[in-house]
């Protein structure tokens, strides 16, 4: 016999989500207002600029500038995590980009990426940077190239076609006395980019040596000769500005160097751990979303006489959302407090948690686009938003399929093979 009564289901206050342990005073008191301003602020807010120009979404005055002065208000800094035991810093983190995903996938992007000179910073262990370069100010990752989008992410050439040929960087840095110059351009999809007032940004280092040597850079926006693109109009993730950033031999003091060439490598390695985590928690609230609408409009159309969700098909195909929801989320927690405390943190993790929570975004805002039925494709409902935005993600941050090979690399044991 059992020593307690069997629970019985309160359906009144049972959650279709969330399958985790009774968070901590902390981490609920977060959660629940990160969700609040998510569902007031950043949601209404990403609808507005979803049908905004480029030009609109930047523009003073603009509401992108005001979702941005209200999360500042919450504190929620790379600062103030980094005084956190590690665990809970990062388990904070990714409910944190959870919540987020959730309002709106391209501002969640928008506001990670502000913050990324300081976390870069952090983890490539140059945590003077952090100081000069604050979270007050724009800031933006500097990396894809117009003829080298994910190759950027694949300084270790991993991915490497035996008889591909790269070609040469379209941005470059070397030295010149006290100074470093940097000359050439990065790519359209810089987020936050045409708006920047900073940039963590990694290029090729001319030193004279063979092969590919890269640098980590720390670049304030204003100095002479940076100039920028027009913003990018594009598919989905329109609340999020992108665009070229082009730099004319600029002048920047040699302590900008945050990571010379024998340092790029590892540099790289622990910024891409740290982005494709970031990337798997914010699409598992772009999920997680969609399901929560579909479920809810599953007890609203009435279709052969019942609500759809009297239907077997219907519920069948609610429950694997569900399950792929549950299942990205529990993956993206597990690595994101896995990198945050090992010794060494595990690329292939973070890109199996950026691969899971991309994939699953798109796959679950499909099936509720096939619930919601013709209304899903309407600009009345959020549904269509959520599935252009869930299809970007699958590109961006280094698309799924480099990614994989790359996870796939980290696998193998070169002392097994003959």
């Amino acid at each position: 016999m059992l020593d307690r009564p069997i629970a019985k289901p309160q359906l009144d206050t049972w959650s279709p989500t969330l399958l985790d342990p009774p968070p901590s005073d902390i981490q609920s008191g977060l959660r629940d207002a990160l969700h609040k301003f998510a569902a007031e602020v950043v949601r209404p807010t990403g609808r507005a600029l979803d049908r905004m120009t480029p030009e609109e979404v930047i523009a003073p005055g603009s509401p992108f500038y005001a979702m941005h002065e209200q999360y500042r208000a919450f504190g929620i800094s790379q600062a103030a995590m980094a005084e956190l035991p590690p665990q809970e810093a990062a388990l904070l983190q990714s409910m944190a980009y959870e919540e987020l995903g959730w309002g709106d996938a391209g501002l969640a992007i928008s506001i990670g990426v502000n913050g990324m000179p300081a976390s870069v910073a952090r983890v490539i262990g140059a945590p003077e940077f952090a100081e000069r370069f604050p979270e007050t100010k724009f800031g933006c990752w500097s990396i894809t190239e117009p003829d080298h989008g994910s190759d950027m992410l694949d300084s270790t050439r991993q991915a490497f076609a035996l008889d591909g040929q790269y070609g040469g960087p379209s941005c470059v840095a070397r030295r010149s006395g006290d100074d470093i110059v940097l000359s050439g351009q990065k790519s359209a999809w810089v987020s936050n980019g045409v708006i920047a007032e900073q940039a963590v940004l990694f290029c090729a280092y001319d030193d004279g040596k063979a092969g590919f040597r890269g640098c980590v850079l720390y670049v304030p926006l204003d100095a002479k000769g940076v100039s920028r693109g027009k913003p990018l109009d594009k598919l989905g993730q329109r609340a999020l500005p992108q665009g070229e950033m082009f730099f004319d031999n600029v002048k920047l003091p040699k302590d900008c160097l945050a990571a010379d060439p024998d340092e790029y490598h590892d540099a790289l390695y622990a910024t891409l751990c740290l982005a494709n985590s970031g990337m798997g928690s914010c699409f598992v609230g772009v999920a997680r979303a969609a399901f929560e609408h579909a479920l809810e409009y599953a007890h609203e159309r009435k279709q052969g006489g019942v609500p759809i969700i009297q239907h077997q098909n219907v519920r069948a195909r609610l429950f694997g959302m569900y399950r792929k929801v549950e299942a990205a989320r529990a993956l993206a927690r597990r690595v994101a407090i896995h990198n945050a405390t090992a010794p060494v943190p595990a690329l292939q993790g973070a890109i199996a948690s950026k691969i899971t929570g991309t994939q699953t975004a798109f796959e679950v805002a499909s099936e509720a686009v096939q619930i919601f039925g013709g209304a899903g494709v309407s600009r009345e409902y959020p549904i269509e938003k959520l599935l252009r935005d869930a299809r970007a993600s699958m590109i961006e941050d280094g698309c799924n399929e480099l990614l994989a090979i790359k996870g796939g690399s980290q696998l193998v044991r070169h002392e097994r093979m003959n």
